[in-house]
C-alpha cells in the first residue's frame, strides 16, 4: 500500500526509540526485526535476555542483537525510574514498596522510560488486555496538553477513491469514549486532525457528524455537536472543521452544495468526527464490510506520547505497521 510507503519513508528520515514491553513473544521479536532490519525506529525491548536470545535464534531474527535489551528483574538503573514512579504517585498514596514492585512490571516499566524521554513511543496488547497496557498509560505518560480524553482513529482505505483524500479517510472516535461532552468532542475532533497530518500525511477538513446539518433538525444531540464545533475551532484556529453536517453533506459535493454551500469542508471531509462511540463504531465496521474499505486502527489518540494498543489475535505484520505508525506519531508530536 502507497500509504504504508510514505508512514516507513517518514520514520526511516527521523528514527524515534519504541519500546516494546512484551519483549519476549514471538510475533513482537519477528516485527522489531523486521523494523530494525529496515532502520524504521531503534527499539528497547523488555523481557529476560536469555528468553528473548532463543526466540530469536529458533527464528533466525539476525537484527534483534541491534535492539537495547533491559531485563526489568535485572536493571542496575532501575531505581532511577523507582524515584520517578513514586513521586508521581505518592499524591494517590503509592508508596515507595509499591512503586519499587510496579516499576519491575514491563507494561510500567515502559511508560517510565517514555516520561523519564528515554523512548519515545510504546506499542504493547499482543498478550496483555486494553485495560493492562492503558493503566499505566494514563498514570505515568498522561494526556496532551489541553487534551483530557483519549479516542480511538482509524485509517480506512476505501476503493471509491471520489471520496475523502483520493479514498483515504480517517474516522474517530470509534474505540474508546462512550458519549463524550462537547468538550471532550472538541478535543477528539484536534486530536484526529492530528492523527490525519502526521500519521496520513493529508491536510484535514473535519467533518464534525449529526443527523442534522446547519439547523435542519433541532435536538439536544445536535447542539452538542454545534458546541463542539465551535470549540474545536477556538482550539485549533488553523484547521478546516466545520458542523454540524450530516454524512452525505460532509462527504458528497452535490449535497453541500444544497445542504451547505458556504462550507469549506462540506463535500470535501476527509476526517469524520461521529457524535458517539456507538456511531463511530457502527460507521467503520459498515464501511469496512459493505464497501470492501480497509481499516488500519484502532490509533490512539491524545496522549503525551503514543501509546498504541494492539489486538491479542494480530499477527506480525500488524504489530510491524503499528510501530511504523508509532514513530510517525512520534515525529509529529515533536514536530508541532
Amino acid at each position: 500500500m502507497d500509504f504504508f510507503k510514505g508512514v516507513i519513508n517518514r520514520a526511516q528520515q527521523h528514527p524515534q526509540t519504541i519500546v516494546l514491553p512484551e519483549g519476549t513473544e514471538p510475533r513482537t521479536l519477528k516485527a522489531a526485526n523486521e523494523v530494525l532490519a529496515n532502520k524504521i525506529a531503534k527499539i528497547i525491548l523488555l523481557g529476560n535476555p536469555n528468553s528473548i536470545a532463543l526466540v530469536a535464534e529458533q527464528n533466525n531474527l539476525t537484527h534483534i542483537k541491534e535492539a537495547t535489551i533491559i531485563d526489568p528483574e535485572h536493571f542496575d538503573q532501575l531505581p532511577k525510574y523507582v524515584s520517578l514512579l513514586f513521586e508521581l504517585r505518592k499524591n494517590k498514596g503509592m508508596t515507595m514498596q509499591q512503586a519499587e514492585k510496579l516499576a519491575m512490571n514491563p507494561l510500567y516499566l515502559a511508560c517510565l522510560l517514555i516520561k523519564a524521554g528515554d523512548a519515545d513511543g510504546e506499542v504493547a496488547g499482543a498478550i496483555n488486555t486494553t485495560g493492562d497496557v492503558l493503566r499505566p498509560a494514563f498514570q505515568i505518560v498522561k494526556t496532551l496538553p489541553g487534551i483530557s480524553v483519549v479516542s480511538g482513529a482509524f485509517l480506512m482505505f476505501i476503493p471509491n477513491a471520489e471520496y475523502g483524500e483520493s479514498g483515504l479517510m480517517v474516522f474517530a472516535d470509534c474505540a474508546v469514549h462512550p458519549n463524550p461532552t462537547a468538550q471532550e468532542l472538541a478535543e477528539i475532533a484536534v486530536a484526529t486532525a492530528g492523527t490525519a497530518k502526521n500519521i496520513a500525511g493529508i491536510e484535514p477538513r473535519v467533518a464534525m457528524l449529526s443527523f442534522s446539518t446547519k439547523g435542519s433538525a433541532k435536538h439536544e444531540m445536535v447542539d452538542k455537536v454545534v458546541e463542539a464545533t465551535r470549540i474545536a475551532k477556538e482550539m485549533a484556529p488553523g484547521i478546516q472543521i466545520d458542523g454540524e453536517l450530516q454524512a452525505d453533506a460532509a462527504i458528497v459535493e452535490a449535497v453541500a452544495k444544497s445542504k451547505a454551500p458556504d462550507s469549506k469542508v462540506a463535500g470535501k471531509a476527509n476526517v469524520l468526527v461521529f457524535p458517539t462511540l456507538e456511531t463511530g463504531n457502527i460507521a467503520y465496521k459498515l464501511v469496512q464490510r459493505l464497501a470492501g474499505a480497509e481499516a488500519v486502527g484502532p490509533v490512539l489518540q491524545g496522549m503525551a506520547a503514543p501509546i498504541n494498543d494492539l489486538s491479542r489475535g494480530c499477527s506480525w505484520e500488524d504489530i510491524y505497521k503499528l510501530i511504523a505508525i508509532t514513530t510517525n506519531q512520534a515525529i509529529g508530536q515533536k514536530t508541532k
